[in-house]
């Protein structure tokens, strides 16, 4: 499967910033240290997230805000905003043996299936939107305590 880990780290950075809205500047060093990712993949996630009408980033060191509340935005609004250029998420090798009777025939065999897989995948993660992740961590956030970096 070809889903990269931006999809996990903008979930991760959408939740850190309705978290620590109003309380903390969410800048992308402290997204970076909260999600252990990179400042510069935090500062192009953030970007794409905007792009998307989802965070509004203010230049320097002004930090990033929700603009769209969080049960507007499912799993499949992120997937899409950060992975959008992933259009098939199984892989084949480029040139199966059309000589061999299952290489020749794996696609018109395998194909349909992987889609409808896909679609399924899809189907869930609309159903998933970030209000209720956030309603899922929040218990345990206050058991953490405050201790994020910035």
């Amino acid at each position: 499967m070809q889903i990269t880990s931006r999809f996990t780290v903008a979930i991760h950075t959408m939740l850190c910033i309705a978290h620590y809205e109003g309380k903390k500047k969410m800048t992308s060093a402290a997204l970076a240290g909260s999600t252990g990712a990179d400042a510069t993949i935090i500062r192009r996630l953030l970007g794409q997230l905007q792009t998307a009408g989802y965070v509004k980033v203010n230049a320097g060191v002004g930090g990033a805000h929700l603009i769209k509340p969080l049960k507007d935005i499912t799993l499949l609004d992120l997937f899409r905003a950060v992975d959008a250029e992933t259009r098939n998420l199984f892989r084949f090798y480029e040139n199966p043996d059309c000589v061999c009777p299952v290489g020749n025939n794996i696609h018109s065999v395998l194909d349909g299936h992987l889609c409808e897989v896909q679609q399924a995948m899809y189907n869930k993660m609309q159903e998933i939107n970030l209000q209720t992740l956030y309603e899922e961590i929040e218990p345990l956030l206050s058991k953490d305590g405050e201790n994020l970096s910035s």
